[in-house]
């Protein structure tokens, strides 16, 4: 679960997990002092870490000789009905053709991966309004 709560800077807001702690904040031209995270960025992080981390939990079980993997992810907004997560993956030159091939594979089924591509729905909790509509 993260919760987030706007703090004294315009638009600053600090999320958290209850164990770790971040900002976000929109761009200056929206108003935001730019100091933390966009939204849209923390999607692709989710991504981008998902996939590099779930490469190196398999490397590491296999046996791999993994030195370093580097994800890279950006969020296509440019269709008004699309959402495309462009990303790319840097692997060390000396992998085997097959371990980069299963490696790749991994990245594309990591968890991130999967949940992004399932239909979303979106259900919420608005504790004020249901006080108003019960008195």
């Amino acid at each position: 679960m993260i919760k987030a709560a706007s703090v004294e800077i315009l638009y600053r807001t600090e999320f958290s997990n209850g164990k770790n702690r971040s900002i976000a904040d929109t761009t200056f031209d929206k108003g935001g002092s730019g100091d933390g995270f966009r939204p849209h960025e923390l999607l692709e992080a989710a991504l981008a870490t998902c996939m590099n981390m779930s490469m190196r939990m398999h490397a590491q079980r296999q046996g791999i000789a993994l030195s370093s993997v580097s994800t890279t992810v950006v969020l296509d907004r440019s269709k008004a009905d699309e959402v495309c997560f462009e990303y790319s993956v840097a692997l060390p030159e000396d992998l085997s053709e097959a371990d980069h091939q299963k490696l790749l594979e991994v990245a594309q089924t990591c968890s991130v991966h999967k949940t992004l591509s399932k239909k979303l729905t979106f259900r919420g909790s608005h504790p004020l309004a249901a006080e108003k509509s019960e008195s």
